[in-house]
């Protein structure tokens, strides 16, 4: 059973998407993944949203460019963290999404990433399950300690650079 959703507005967000995915596959959470639009499709996305918590979803993620009201829209209809990924689209860019993403009403939140954050709304849900799942929040502290190491490595390597100019 998916512990996490994720939505895009369109299949053009996919690509932005796939960086969740692999994160998902790193740590080993099980997810599902879906196009449906806020707009185009707005009986669709709210049936996702109303059905997610008894179909065992944890978290949901919603990533649309433009307007992007997926997130809003989904958060709208759900108790359910959800998470918005602003994609960089149309003549502003991903701006537009970001601000539509995040300006969200009082009482209806959406944790909201940087613009294509696919990969930081990733890690944030393994973060929210981590609170119920020991497992993960092991897994997650592991990355963690991954990604320090690869810094020190990095660092490092520029020391040994700098004997060698």
């Amino acid at each position: 059973m998916a512990k996490v959703l994720i939505l895009m507005g369109s299949d053009s967000d996919y690509d932005i998407m796939k960086k969740a995915v692999k994160v998902f596959k790193e740590m080993d959470i099980s997810f599902e993944i879906d196009i449906c639009s806020a707009h185009r499709t707005p009986d669709r996305a709210k049936k996702y949203a109303e059905e997610a918590e008894e179909k065992g979803i944890e978290v949901i993620i919603a990533a649309a460019g433009m307007a992007a009201h997926l997130a809003g829209f989904i958060a709208a209809h759900t108790v359910i963290p959800v998470i918005g990924v602003p994609v960089a689209s149309g003549a502003l860019n991903g701006f537009d999404a970001l601000l539509s993403t995040v300006q969200m009403p009082p009482g209806i939140p959406v944790a909201t990433v940087g613009i294509n954050g696919a990969e930081n709304a990733a890690y944030l849900a393994c973060e929210i399950l981590s609170l119920k799942y020991p497992e993960i929040r092991e897994r997650v502290k592991l990355k963690r300690k991954e990604m320090y190491d690869k810094v020190l490595e990095k660092s490092e390597k520029i020391r040994k650079d700098l004997t060698n100019i």
